[in-house]
């Protein structure tokens, strides 16, 4: 399991949200990044030295601060979209290789490089901007049956990573809520929303929301 590459944005107008600016178009970047804990979302801030988010009321912020996505994955939507898909387009900051990333349970731990620790907070679910960015239209709809979203993490050891380090699973939660799970539960099959209340490391406004529809 490593990290193929390290995904930087790039400011480009928003024409699909009504903002001004998206920071969805990523692309690698050789070297060391520094990976170290955001203030709350909000402030457009992330994980990853020279990133940022632009829609700060969804993005962003310590639950969100870097955005994982699977090599295999994207290899998937290459072949069914029939167009190649670069590390980074999907707006991942880490495109992974041999990691199981929507198979990730919620609170499990990877470390990447000799120094970074990340925590899998939560799915991440789209949005106008990244069907926009794709000029696929009913993409937002395809992505979702697919049940494939990637994984949103938080930072709990901050350091450097690059492009090659080895990623290693150091913790897995006593429960089966994983990535994927929570997409469906929040998404097509709110009938799942019970099982998520056993993953703690779930951002509390998912929490609430899941015990919320529950009930």
């Amino acid at each position: 399991m490593r990290l193929l590459s390290v995904n930087i944005g790039r400011p480009r107008p928003n024409p699909w949200k009504g903002l001004g600016a998206t920071g969805i178009d990523k692309r690698p970047v050789s070297g060391p990044v520094a990976v170290s804990a955001p203030g709350p979302k909000g402030t457009g801030e992330v994980g990853l030295a020279g990133d940022r988010v632009y829609d700060v009321k969804h993005h962003g912020g310590v639950h969100q601060a870097v955005y994982a996505y699977a090599r295999e994955d994207l290899d998937t939507w290459q072949a069914e979209l029939g167009r190649p898909l670069a590390n980074g387009v999907f707006g991942e900051n880490l495109t992974t290789q041999g990691l199981d990333v929507n198979g990730a349970l919620i609170g499990e731990r990877w470390r990447i490089g000799p120094e970074v620790v990340l925590e899998v907070s939560c799915a991440r679910i789209p949005c106008g901007t990244f069907q926009g960015w794709l000029e696929r239209d009913g993409w937002i709809k395809r992505f979702t049956e697919a049940a494939r979203p990637g994984a949103y993490l938080r930072v709990i050891e901050p350091g450097d990573i690059s492009a090659g380090d080895p990623v290693e699973i150091v913790h897995r939660p006593d429960h089966d809520v994983t990535v994927a799970l929570v997409f469906r539960a929040m998404t097509l099959e709110p009938e799942l929303l019970p099982r998520l209340l056993v993953a703690d490391a779930l951002p509390p406004e998912e929490k609430e929301s899941a015990r919320r529809r529950s009930a």
